[in-house]
């Protein structure tokens, strides 16, 4: 059943669920009540919920007075309990999966959703894959294909990820890995890698973009998407400078989020 208007004390756990019916340990939070915000963080392949604290905001923490606040960690991610397969054909898809089978086991039907970095092609994958079940998404510095920089998604996560991934999963090899990168980033080196701009011109579901311009987090994409998306917002940029922008950012955020809010 939803879990709208229903209270959860705050608290952190690790479980043993069998998500999708997969035997993976999830390291999950849960905090505040209201109606669900799904928060995906960022930090790449390596995206984990330790990692919200050195965000430019946490919001666990920013959200939980107005919303019910969920968050897990990417599956596989290094410093996390969440192991699982690694999925090859299946990239984007399997963290997807992870995503939609917790909000599944809360009993939470519609959701929003927040995402840092590599939360952003995972958004645009929730509102591919389910659509119908996303209030309104917001977009946190997402990340994107960058012509200046083609490969630094496969380069930064072979580096920073794989050893470590490899070094405690003896079943795993850079061999696999590689195939997983090259069929998560590689070969989908356009756009924001998990949807076309034909699916972002067509999608009504309110979006809020905060742009970021380094690297990995390119504002020509994030800019893109904002400009095609028929209901989409952008925050002021550069919005990273100082916590007096920061809070600026946040206030759009919170409009936002209570704008698009469903009121039953």
């Amino acid at each position: 059943m939803p879990c709208f208007g229903a209270k959860s004390s705050r608290c952190e756990e690790r479980q043993y669920a069998d998500l999708s019916k997969r035997s993976s340990e999830n390291s999950l939070r849960r905090g505040g009540a209201g109606f669900p915000l799904l928060v995906i963080p960022g930090g790449g392949l390596n995206a984990t919920i330790a990692g919200l604290a050195n965000h430019a905001f946490n919001p666990l923490e920013e959200f939980r007075s107005t919303n019910r606040v969920i968050a897990l960690d990417l599956r596989n991610a290094n410093g996390s309990p969440s192991d699982g397969p690694l999925e090859a054909e299946r990239t984007w898809d399997v963290l997807t999966d992870d995503q939609l089978a917790l909000m599944d086991h809360l009993g939470i039907d519609r959701f929003m959703v927040l995402g840092f970095c590599i939360g952003g092609p995972l958004i645009w994958n929730l509102l591919k894959r389910t659509g119908d079940r996303i209030v309104s998404a917001i977009l946190v510095h997402p990340s994107g294909y960058n012509s200046s920089a083609p490969n630094i998604f496969f380069n930064n996560n072979i580096a920073g990820w794989a050893p470590e991934f490899i070094k405690r999963r003896p079943d795993i090899t850079m061999e696999m890995v590689t195939d997983y990168l090259n069929n998560m980033y590689t070969k989908r080196a356009d756009f924001v890698f998990t949807v076309d701009r034909d699916f972002v011109c067509n999608c009504k579901t309110p979006v809020l973009v905060l742009p970021d311009d380094i690297p990995a987090h390119p504002y020509a994409a994030a800019m893109e998407t904002a400009l095609l998306a028929p209901n989409a917002q952008v925050s002021l940029y550069p919005w990273k400078e100082n916590e007096r922008k920061i809070q600026l950012a946040l206030n759009h955020i919170n409009s936002f989020i209570k704008t698009t809010m469903p009121t039953a």
